[in-house]
């Protein structure tokens, strides 16, 4: 990691086997890679996600048989993940937009 990369930081979720296959881990490193080194990603890697909070995204992953998705937001100074999920609808889950807006809410107190 370069020493101007922003750090990723999970407040849940992972990629790894056997969820993701190994083709889905890599782009989805690659992609991370690319946020940590400051490259916006445009659509279809990456579209905002305004219904949860400023600065939101919804990065996409597609999989053998599986569509993934990582709920992030770009803060100055980390890339902060709010959850990993399988999505299996066109809209994204209103559970999912709750709770990334909650974990967001709480790592601002904490880190406030």
């Amino acid at each position: 990691m370069n020493a101007n990369d922003k750090p990723l930081v999970w407040l849940h979720g992972e990629i790894k086997s056997p969820l993701f296959s190994r083709t889905a881990r890599l782009e989805a490193g690659f992609l991370l890679r690319k946020l940590q080194r400051g490259d916006t990603l445009p659509m279809p890697h990456s579209r905002p996600m305004p219904s949860i909070g400023p600065q939101c995204h919804e990065l996409r992953v597609n999989d053998m048989d599986k569509t993934w998705r990582i709920v992030y937001r770009i803060d100055p100074d980390t890339i902060v993940i709010c959850v990993v999920f399988e999505k299996k609808t066109p809209k994204t889950p209103k559970n999912i937009i709750n709770i990334c807006q909650q974990r967001l809410q709480r790592y601002d107190t904490d880190m406030g």
